[in-house]
């Protein structure tokens, strides 16, 4: 695992790069503002998402025990329509995995699970989540875009985390309390003709030991 990052006043800018899972631990560490997973996707699943009728590709909102993940991720493909073939699956399979991963990471049992479809300039300005963290990962299209600021104002250089990378952020509620002057954005696309796939995964803290599953769609 390696550290990047700059210097700004009193704030947390590092950015864990990793070449395993456990290395994403990085975020636990001062300074450390993300962590970022460089893992390559699978070739015949990222060709297989990037191939979808974007129609088919499964979205949704869910709040759910992470033991939970695999069947509502199946439920939602379902809803979608989702071709059912051996890469559906291992699409399945890989966002069960990055909620495990997530879960033992922050060291909950639910979270809030979301699956986008994204067309349009969603969330374009560079900005911080008022949560106490985030993993993002990009399943098809552009990834996650993420600078270093001053000041809140745009960030001078910008980079773009690989598809099918996971990136965890820390959020404002942060326990150490700590100003992070990391922001990040979803790329601009509007009018490419891109689609992208994203998971959004946050901790969730406040919910009793049972199962809970909640589907907007």
């Amino acid at each position: 695992m390696m550290l990047v990052g700059d210097i700004v006043e009193e704030a947390v800018v590092g950015v864990g790069m990793a070449h395993t899972p456990e290395g994403l631990n990085a975020i636990h560490r001062p300074g450390c503002a993300a962590a970022i997973w460089n893992r390559q996707m699978a070739p015949d699943l990222k060709d297989w998402v990037a191939g979808l009728d974007p129609k088919y590709l499964p979205q949704g909102r869910v709040v759910l025990h992470g033991d939970s993940v695999l069947e509502a991720v199946y439920q939602l493909c379902q809803i979608a329509g989702t071709p059912d073939d051996p890469e559906r699956d291992l699409l399945v399979e890989d966002i069960a995995d990055m909620s495990r991963l997530f879960s033992d990471l922050m060291a909950v049992h639910y979270m809030r699970m979301r699956l986008d479809v994204v067309t349009t300039n969603a969330c374009r300005k560079f900005h911080i989540d008022s949560i106490l963290a985030r993993m993002i990962c990009t399943y098809r299209g552009t990834g996650t875009q993420y600078g270093i600021s001053t000041d809140g104002e745009e960030p001078r250089r910008v980079f773009t985390v690989a598809t099918g990378a996971p990136m965890v952020l820390r959020g404002t509620l942060w326990p150490d309390g700590s100003k992070s002057g990391l922001l990040h954005r979803s790329p601009p696309i509007e009018g490419t003709g891109e689609t992208r796939l994203v998971l959004v995964l946050d901790p969730v803290n406040d919910l009793e030991n049972r199962p809970v599953q909640r589907v907007y769609h």
